[in-house]
C-alpha cells in the first residue's frame, strides 16, 4: 500500500475559506491518485480513502468531498459515492504540490495581534498569499517562515498549520494565521459554518440603486476567459453566491461601499459589483480600470488617470475579521485601517465632489 500519510494533510487546507468555494470555481490541481483493485468490495468512498490513507480522518474527507475535492474518474463525487473495482480515486486541490520547501523570507509584517495559537495580520495589496502558480518565493507564507523561525513548535511546511483563509494579490486587509494544527481545524470550521464576521470597503464606480442591497447569483468559472470568473443563472452553472452591500459614502463618479459576504466564491466581490453595473475601481481583471462614469473633458480624463495612478490595483479591502478564539473561546474582533493608496483615492474623489 502506498503511505500517503504525510502528504494527505495537505487536504487541512481544505478546512478554509476554500471549503465555501467549488473546485469548479478553482483552477485544480491533482495531488493524489489510487486506483481500486480489481477486487475491491462496493464501498463509500469516504470509507476507501480513510482505508488507504490511514493518517486522514474521515470527517476531513467528507468535507474534502462537499468541497467537490473528490473525483472519480474525473467527475466530483460525495463522500456516499460507492467505489467499483477499477475506479480511479483522486483528490484534487486549488494549488500544485510544492516541489521544494518553503523558504524563511525576511519580508515586513503588519501584525495586529499574537499570541500562542495565533496571529492576525493586516496583509498589503500587491503581496501574493500562498506560494504556487509561478509565485514560489516573495508571498506571505515565506514571511510567516521567517516570523516564525525561531518558534520549533510551528513548521511552515505543514499544512495543519499556517493560513487558514486567502485573499487576493491585490486586496489588502485582515487574516488570520493558526500557529497550531487543532486551532487551524477549529477556526477552520468557522469560516466553513459561516460564522467568522468580515467586512470589506471597496470603491465602485457609479452609484448601486438602491443603496444597500443583496446580490445573488451563481459565480463561476467564465466561458470566454478562464482568467475571470461570471454570474450564471441560478441552477445554470457555477455556485450559488450571495453579497450583501451598502453605499457609506457617494462621491459624484463614484462610490465607497461595505460589503459583507454570505458565501466565499473566488472574486465574489469584483464579480457581483461588475454583475450589477459597478464596477471595482481600476480592476483590471473586471473592466474597473476604464472610465464607467463621468464627463468626456479632458480635463475629467486626467483626474481619472491620476486616480488610477494613486490606487493602482483594485480599490478593495478586507477591514474586519471576527472568530473565537479556538482555546479561550473569546470573542476576537479586529478592525484595520483602510490603506493609504485607497484613502488617497477617495480623498481625490471627495474633493472633486465636496459636500
Amino acid at each position: 500500500m502506498t503511505d500517503y500519510s504525510e502528504d494527505i494533510e495537505e487536504l487541512d487546507e481544505l478546512s478554509t475559506e476554500g471549503l465555501t468555494e467549488s473546485a469548479d470555481d478553482r483552477e485544480m490541481y491533482e495531488h493524489y491518485r489510487i486506483t481500486a483493485d480489481r477486487g475491491q468490495e462496493l464501498l463509500r468512498v469516504d470509507k476507501f480513502l480513510v482505508t488507504h490513507l490511514p493518517n486522514v480522518s474521515r470527517n476531513r474527507i467528507q468535507l474534502a468531498a462537499e468541497a467537490g475535492c473528490i473525483l472519480v474518474n474525473g467527475k466530483q463525487v460525495k463522500s456516499n459515492y460507492r467505489v467499483k473495482p477499477g475506479d480511479v480515486v483522486s483528490i484534487v486541490m486549488d494549488r500544485p504540490r510544492y516541489d521544494n520547501e518553503v523558504v524563511a523570507e525576511d519580508i515586513p509584517l503588519d501584525i495586529v495581534y499574537e499570541d500562542d495559537t495565533l496571529l492576525v495580520v493586516n496583509k498589503p495589496a500587491g503581496l501574493v498569499v500562498h506560494p504556487g502558480h509561478g509565485n514560489y518565493s516573495g508571498t506571505l507564507v515565506n514571511a510567516l517562515a521567517w516570523h516564525m523561525k525561531d518558534n520549533p513548535d510551528y513548521d511552515v511546511n505543514d499544512p495543519r498549520m499556517g493560513l487558514v483563509h486567502r485573499i487576493d494579490k491585490d486586496t489588502s486587509g485582515l487574516l488570520v494565521v493558526a500557529k497550531t494544527p487543532e486551532a487551524k481545524t477549529h477556526l477552520g470550521k468557522q469560516f466553513f459554518n459561516k460564522t467568522t464576521k468580515r467586512e470589506y470597503v471597496a470603491v465602485v464606480w457609479g452609484r448601486p440603486e438602491p443603496s444597500k442591497g443583496r446580490i445573488e447569483g451563481n459565480i463561476g468559472r467564465s466561458l470566454r476567459d478562464r482568467l475571470q470568473m461570471a454570474v450564471f443563472p441560478e441552477g445554470d452553472q457555477g455556485k450559488h453566491a450571495v453579497t450583501h452591500y451598502e453605499v457609506i459614502e457617494p462621491l459624484g463618479y463614484v462610490s465607497v461601499v461595505k460589503c459583507v459576504l454570505e458565501t466565499g466564491r473566488t472574486h465574489q466581490i469584483r464579480v457581483h459589483m461588475k454583475h450589477i453595473g459597478h464596477p471595482l475601481f481600476n480592476d483590471t481583471r473586471y473592466g474597473g480600470d476604464q472610465i464607467l462614469r463621468g464627463t468626456t473633458s479632458s480635463s475629467y480624463r486626467q483626474f481619472v488617470a491620476n486616480c488610477f495612478a494613486t490606487c493602482s490595483r483594485q480599490a478593495l479591502h478586507a477591514r474586519t475579521l471576527g472568530f473565537v478564539h479556538p482555546v479561550t473561546g473569546e470573542e476576537m474582533f479586529f478592525q484595520s485601517e483602510i490603506p493609504s493608496d485607497m484613502t488617497a483615492l477617495i480623498e481625490r474623489w471627495r474633493k472633486l465632489n465636496p459636500a
